[in-house]
C-alpha cells in the first residue's frame, strides 16, 4: 500500500510539472521572440518572422565568382539586403548599409547585400566605385535562387537573420539602416550572446 502511494504521488508530481511547462512554454517563447522586435520608431516597415525560421541553403557568390551560403555565417548575426542598380529606393539606401557594416564591425553581425542584377561582379563593382560604396562586399544572386528561396516579394528587401541561423523579421522597402537604433538592434537581437 506505502509503494502504491508513493507511486500515485510521483505520478501526481510528474504530471503537475509537465502540466506547468507545457503551460508555459508558450510564453517563454513568445518572450524570447519579443526581445527581437524593435521599437515602433525604428523601422517604418519590419514584419517579424514567429516563430522564426531557418534560412534556405541557397548560394550566393562574389564579383570572382567564390561561392557563399549562409551557412558560412553561422554564429553571427546577418542583415541580408536584396537590391539592384536599377531599384531607385535599393539605391538610395545603399550608403547607409554600408555605413552599418561599419558600425557593426567586430560586433557578431554582418551586413550583406544580394544583388539582383544579372550584369555580374562588373556591374556592382562599377556602381560601389560611383557611389563610393567602399565597406560591402559585392555579391550576387546568380539567376533569383536566394530572392525565390526566401519568397523575396520586392526591392529592397532585407532579412534579419539570428546567429542561429533564423529569420526574425524583414524589412519590406527601405530603411535608414545606419541610425543609432538600427545598430543596437541588431546588435542586440542578432548578434550572438555574448559579443560586444
Amino acid at each position: 500500500m506505502v509503494n502504491m502511494l508513493r507511486f500515485a504521488f510521483v505520478a501526481v508530481v510528474f504530471l503537475v510539472i509537465t502540466w506547468v511547462i507545457v503551460a508555459i512554454y508558450p510564453w517563454l517563447a513568445s518572450v524570447e521572440n519579443e526581445k527581437c522586435i524593435p521599437e515602433a520608431d525604428t523601422f517604418a516597415n519590419f514584419l517579424p518572422t514567429r516563430p522564426p525560421k531557418p534560412v534556405p541553403g541557397e548560394a550566393f557568390f562574389d564579383a570572382a565568382g567564390m561561392e557563399f551560403t549562409l551557412a558560412d555565417y553561422r554564429g553571427r548575426g546577418v542583415v541580408l539586403n536584396f537590391w539592384a542598380t536599377w531599384c531607385a529606393p535599393c539605391v538610395r539606401e545603399m550608403p547607409a548599409l554600408d555605413r552599418l557594416r561599419v558600425k557593426l564591425s567586430g560586433g557578431g553581425a554582418e551586413v550583406l547585400t544580394i544583388s539582383e542584377d544579372h550584369g555580374g561582379g562588373a556591374v556592382i563593382n562599377k556602381f560601389f566605385q560611383v557611389n563610393n560604396i567602399r565597406n560591402l562586399p559585392a555579391l550576387i544572386d546568380k539567376r533569383g535562387v536566394m530572392l525565390r528561396s526566401f519568397v523575396i516579394k520586392g526591392l529592397p528587401t532585407t532579412v534579419l537573420i539570428d546567429a542561429e541561423g533564423k529569420e526574425i523579421g524583414r524589412v519590406v522597402g527601405p530603411a535608414e539602416w545606419d541610425g543609432p537604433k538600427v545598430a543596437a538592434f541588431a546588435r542586440g537581437c542578432l548578434a550572438a550572446a555574448g559579443t560586444p
